[in-house]
């Protein structure tokens, strides 16, 4: 069940892909309807026609909640990647050296791909209904099988350590209080912030923009971010010491 060195390699294009195949959503496309909507048009309706809100309440629920996860996601990846170390976040090899258990890492053991998930689900708005099945529960069984082989890889490096801090704070959802006393890691908030660029970026593109209800336009933003993104990332360190 766990991810292969394979998949851990190239986990950056193979997520990219569930994006890709999340918005294009071709089993929506190639049916025969010729027309595919978005979730954030869908959902609203849906909503409306139950007589649960107006349609325009709806609406603004649906933008505030995608926004609040965007924003929420966002802090998740800044905060997790400043404790763990922009080299070792895009190195593409498995790290064990030490047990990092400090700032979320004493909260919860994957504030990275918790953050990941978490703003998923705003994107995923954009995307064809069909579309945001396939992507959050697609990005959901990577993420997992990623978990799972660096639990393996660091219990082997770190055995008993380890197995103590993967007892005492949960996998996933962040606890309330911390789990674990913090270590002497400092964060490294600039490099932090550059390597999240494409996360800050876009919710910051979505905060301004998204009241103007444009997907497309969205939909761009995300991809130029993206872009950009990449650039930034080619300036930053790329490898960590190997353990």
């Amino acid at each position: 069940m766990k991810a292969t060195q394979f998949e851990f390699r190239f986990r950056l294009v193979i997520g990219l892909l569930i994006y890709v195949l999340g918005f294009w959503a071709p089993w929506s496309r190639f049916n025969g309807s010729g027309h595919v909507s978005t979730t954030w048009l869908e959902l609203p309706g849906a909503i409306a026609s139950a007589h649960w809100l107006t349609l325009e309440n709806a609406t603004i629920l649906i933008t505030v909640i995608a926004l609040a996860c965007a924003i929420k996601g966002t802090i998740f990846r800044v905060w997790g990647t400043a404790y763990l170390g922009t080299a070792v976040v895009h190195d593409s090899s498995l790290h064990g050296a030490e047990v990092v258990a400090a700032g979320p890492y004493r909260y919860t053991r994957n504030p990275l791909y918790m953050g990941s998930w978490i703003f998923s689900l705003a994107v995923s708005i954009l995307m064809p209904p069909t579309g945001v099945i396939f992507f959050l529960a697609a990005q959901a069984i990577f993420y997992f099988r990623l978990i799972l082989a660096e639990e393996v890889h660091l219990a082997a490096q770190q055995g008993e350590a380890y197995l103590v801090y993967k007892q005492k704070v949960p996998r996933f959802w962040r606890s309330l209080r911390a789990r674990v006393p913090a270590s002497q890691t400092r964060p490294q908030w600039y490099t932090s912030l550059l390597a999240e660029s494409f996360y800050i970026s876009f919710t910051v593109c979505f905060a301004i923009l998204v009241w103007r209800y444009n997907s497309y336009l969205l939909i761009r933003c995300l991809i130029i971010c993206f872009g950009a993104s990449l650039v930034v990332r080619a300036i930053l360190p790329q490898t960590a010491k190997h353990d």
